[in-house]
């Protein structure tokens, strides 16, 4: 399951991640990140049973933890084919498949929404409004 982590600046500095890998010895995937000195996030993968303790263990040390649990869906009737969303997402969840329509890799998305945003014809959403 993923999770985003959100780092307030205070806290960039220290080794949070590491400590609770150590403490735990839940094994943890970094999926993306982007650090600096105002904060930063991560999105992290971890098996799913372990969800809670990692939740914990990071809420514990004053960062937030947000379960990315929702779907990116494709309205098929919208959707054109055009290829905007490959584009701006950074995981490549989007591609041509041979014949030149759009596949999507669901595995790899973060849930950013860039694509959301970038659909010309609002053919993507979160979970629920297109979805079937």
């Amino acid at each position: 399951m993923k999770l985003k982590i959100s780092f307030p600046d205070e806290r960039v500095k220290s080794p949070i991640l590491s400590e609770i890998i150590i403490k735990t010895g839940v094994l943890v995937s970094i999926v993306s990140s982007h650090i600096d000195s105002t904060g930063g996030e991560i999105i992290i993968e971890v098996i799913d049973k372990y969800y809670e303790v990692i939740k914990n263990e990071f809420e514990a040390r004053g960062v937030t933890v947000t379960l990315l649990d929702t779907l990116i869906c494709r309205d098929e009737s919208e959707c054109v084919d055009c290829g905007a969303c490959i584009s701006v997402c950074p995981s490549k969840v989007f591609s041509f498949a041979d014949d030149w329509s759009l596949a999507m890799d669901m595995q790899k998305c973060v849930k950013c929404g860039l694509c959301i945003d970038m659909c010309p014809h609002q053919a993507l959403s979160i979970e629920g409004a297109n979805c079937e």
